[in-house]
């Protein structure tokens, strides 16, 4: 199969367009949402994780910059939108049947609303608790 060929929808499941053909068809939750990690262009290092909709899809690709829907808040935001840490979207790529999004990005400072590079800032210990990781 050619590699960016479309497939047909007339002889083909929606499971088949979604993982092999070349349309966005985002698989969305009972919620509307998908995951999105954010991963910085640089280093690959993974960023954080946020949820989007559709809305936030059609933002962030309108505007290049990461927009996620907020679960706690029920609103749209756009990353950054406060603090001036935007991330700026280099690229989006769709998991293998498209419930998941991984956006390439530069960041303009640190992702972490607590001030950490990344969300990921501390790793499971053998006894249960937590430790902080040093930033590579």
């Amino acid at each position: 199969m050619a590699k960016d060929r479309p497939i047909s929808s007339s002889t083909t499941s929606d499971t088949e367009l979604r993982e092999q053909g070349s349309v966005f068809l985002p698989r969305f939750d009972s919620q509307g949402l998908v995951t999105a990690v954010a991963i910085d262009h640089g280093s690959g290092r993974l960023l954080m994780l946020a949820h989007m909709n559709a809305e936030a899809i059609a933002r962030t690709r309108e505007t290049g910059f990461a927009h996620f829907w907020s679960r706690s808040r029920a609103r749209l935001w756009m990353k950054g939108e406060t603090s001036g840490h935007v991330l700026r979207v280099v690229e989006i790529r769709v998991d293998c049947d498209q419930d998941a999004l991984e956006l390439v990005v530069d960041a303009a400072g640190p992702a972490c609303h607590t001030l950490a590079q990344s969300c990921f800032y501390r790793r499971l210990t053998l006894a249960g608790g937590l430790e902080r990781v040093e930033p590579d």
